[in-house]
């Protein structure tokens, strides 16, 4: 990929939301290996099963630290709904506050180590800071209709900040 990969980035508000999904925690390298694209394929082939579900077309990334300073992270793979109604066996609730995001768009010809430097580079320009509220480091926003094992996916990258 080139150097000169470019990500228009903007800040967005997103409202307070309840998600339902997958719970899944390890390390970078388990997620590296192929661990989260798991999940995802299992909450594409359960989301039927979520009541109240909404935005049925986005499957929503959501990192967390797992415990601050370490190697591991826990990543839900879930759906925005309407209202919290029965929580699927095996599935979580999730809530997330009302929080300003830097956005960008990352494509599928684009570097994914790069579109995240440029994101964390555009803040710094930007003079905001990164803020983990709960520990929320990132979220991802995929087209559900997307493989997860597909070597080039295309995303939406949120990084919560204070301006």
């Amino acid at each position: 990929m080139s150097a000169q990969q470019r990500n228009e980035a903007a800040l967005t508000t997103k409202e307070a939301f309840q998600a339902v999904g997958l719970k899944w925690e390890g390390t970078f390298a388990d997620a590296a290996a192929g661990g989260i694209r798991a999940v995802h394929r299992q909450l594409q082939e359960r989301l039927e099963e979520i009541p109240h579900a909404i935005h049925k077309d986005t499957m929503l990334g959501l990192s967390y630290h797992a415990f601050p300073g370490g190697e591991g992270f826990i990543h839900y793979a879930a759906v925005e709904v309407e209202k919290l109604g029965k929580v699927p066996d095996g599935m979580v609730n999730v809530s997330v506050p009302t929080l300003t995001y830097a956005a960008c768009q990352h494509s599928k010809e684009q570097a994914i180590e790069a579109s995240y430097t440029n994101i964390y580079n555009w803040i710094k320009e930007q003079g905001y800071k990164e803020y983990s509220p709960d520990h929320l480091t990132h979220f991802e926003k995929y087209p559900m209709s997307q493989d997860p094992y597909d070597d080039h996916p295309e995303f939406v990258i949120m990084i919560p900040v204070e301006t």
